[in-house]
């Protein structure tokens, strides 16, 4: 009961960190991590501990398949060369730096265990960095470079994870021995997600309702992870590529109600996910400075703040040099080629660690060598690029001035146009309908402004919306009237309510949703 308590106790928190983060323009992880410090040194906070082997499932599967369902193939494709390179050049740059400069400090700490702390630190998370993206017009490619980099380095870093884990436990590692069979598990991985996905696709279809289509997704997420796991496959890249491949069928098939609940829970799946996980790791601190020597704490707090000035010293250097070189530029307005040290400072900026490196730390077996050290390590690189670079990215932004020609406003507009037409077209049959005349009006006015627009946008809202907005207002004002007054019981009452917030949503932009 007591550990119930504490955590609807976390989770309210968590929820008030949240706010004070949106308010403030920073992303809600940083105020997450602050949380953890502060709960690690609470008198009576219950000293959980959770399974290394169940780590890593619980915390990246479910938030690897809401990140690969939202990846766009054609953006990654299009940007493949800065997200090759900071995906998996600045990876292992990042992973050999961090192992050289804990060997220094630590000289008794195995050559392979300072690869598996490089591998932890080495991913930034992407979550903390779109949580301040969203309140700054940041250009739509530089969002794409860091999604794509979000994505597809955790699948590089966790490969060098692995290995290293296994030199560091077994005491030796042969190329040769492991080498076919690691890459065998890749090419499997990349041939079994899209096929699942396909499999997982034609299950759907024969379920209709809200509840059970979204219990499949989770169960999907992790049963994937854990059979790759089991099958000595790549738990990312199955998850990934079954996601993206998800994502590309599903839409048909998916009824608008199930897709808009779904997306509201996966949403608060990952913020849950998040909380559990700083707290988690945020408890372990107090009891392993504990067990730590006078010495022994000093060498923990210089080897921790010593890999933070690296990851985020070892990311400039990667990235600011890539805006003079044209293959790898990040783009500025005059191409997509174009070079601009102003986007590659927002990129080199946002370099923030979070869910990934505190899972695959948490996920450590016990008897790993220094894995105390390795953990604290790890929390002090979190909070320190959260804390730094997450609280001062917003400002940043804001400074640097970045433009960006909305391309996906664009797309949509045009997109939007052809859709109203082709709404318009379907109903050149019905005659006689007044409530059809109504609607050929509301998409001829559409159209017809979209056609003086220079680029022929179609607005996001058809004409009447914002009347219908208020017509629907004034419609519910009276039915929570007829409720007050008895004259509808709830039951009635419910079931309106849905029906005009469907309407309202349908009428909304969505800017303003």
């Amino acid at each position: 009961m007591v550990i119930f308590e504490w955590v609807v106790g976390v989770l309210f928190g968590a929820v008030l960190l949240a706010a004070l983060a949106r308010r403030v323009g920073a992303p809600y992880p940083a105020f997450l991590a602050l949380g953890g410090v502060a709960l690690a040194f609470v008198p009576g906070v219950p000293n959980l501990q959770l399974d290394p082997e169940l780590a890593l499932a619980l915390f990246l599967a479910p938030v690897l398949l809401d990140a690969g369902y939202d990846t766009s193939l054609r953006d990654l494709k299009a940007n493949w060369r800065p997200i090759a390179g900071l995906a998996f050049g600045a990876v292992a740059v990042t992973t050999l730096a961090v192992a050289v400069v804990a060997r220094i400090l630590v000289p008794d700490m195995p050559l392979a265990a300072c690869i598996v702390l490089g591998a932890i630190v080495a991913p930034p998370d992407a979550v903390a960095a779109l949580s301040v993206l969203r309140h700054v017009a940041l250009p739509h490619r530089l969002s794409t470079i860091l999604r794509g980099e979000s994505l597809l380095n955790d699948a590089g870093s966790l490969l060098i994870y692995r290995l290293g884990v296994v030199a560091a436990v077994t005491g030796s590692f042969r190329v040769a021995e492991v080498g076919p069979a690691f890459l065998l598990g890749i090419v499997a991985s990349l041939v079994a997600g899209p096929c699942l996905a396909l499999g997982f696709v034609a299950l759907t279809r024969r379920f209709s309702d809200a509840a059970s289509t979204i219990v499949l997704q989770f169960v999907a997420a992790f049963g994937l992870w854990l059979a790759a796991e089991r099958l000595e496959m790549s738990g990312v890249l199955t998850v990934v590529t079954f996601a993206i491949t998800v994502a590309r069928h599903s839409p048909g098939i998916t009824a608008p109600r199930v897709r808009i609940i779904s997306n509201a829970v996966w949403d608060t799946a990952v913020f849950v996910l998040n909380v559990l996980a700083f707290v988690l790791i945020g408890i372990q601190i107090d009891p392993i400075l504990a067990r730590l020597t006078g010495a022994d704490q000093v060498t923990a707090i210089l080897l921790g703040s010593a890999v933070f000035v690296t990851v985020v010293v070892v990311r400039l250097a990667w990235v600011l040099p890539a805006s003079g070189i044209r293959s790898l530029g990040f783009a500025g307005r005059k191409g997509p080629h174009a070079p601009g040290l102003g986007p590659a400072v927002a990129v080199a900026w946002s370099g923030m660690r979070g869910i990934v490196t505190i899972a695959t730390a948490l996920a450590l077996p016990g008897g790993f060598p220094h894995r105390d050290l390795i953990v604290f390590t790890a929390f002090c690189t979190v909070l320190g690029t959260l804390v730094v670079q997450g609280l001062t990215l917003n400002p940043l932004l804001a400074r640097l001035r970045l433009r960006d020609d909305d391309p996906v406003g664009q797309e949509a507009g045009r997109a939007r146009a052809e859709a109203y037409a082709a709404a318009l077209e379907s109903l050149e049959d019905a005659e006689g309908d007044a409530s059809v005349e109504a609607l050929r009006v509301e998409f001829r006015s559409a159209l017809a402004e979209a056609e003086g627009h220079a680029e022929g946008r179609a607005p996001e809202s058809l004409p009447s919306d914002a009347a219908r907005r208020r017509a629907i207002t004034a419609a519910r004002d009276t039915v929570m009237r007829l409720r007050k007054q008895g004259r509808i019981g709830d039951d009635a009452y419910y079931r309106l309510e849905e029906e005009f917030d469907w309407a309202e949503l349908n009428a909304t932009p969505r800017e303003e949703t």
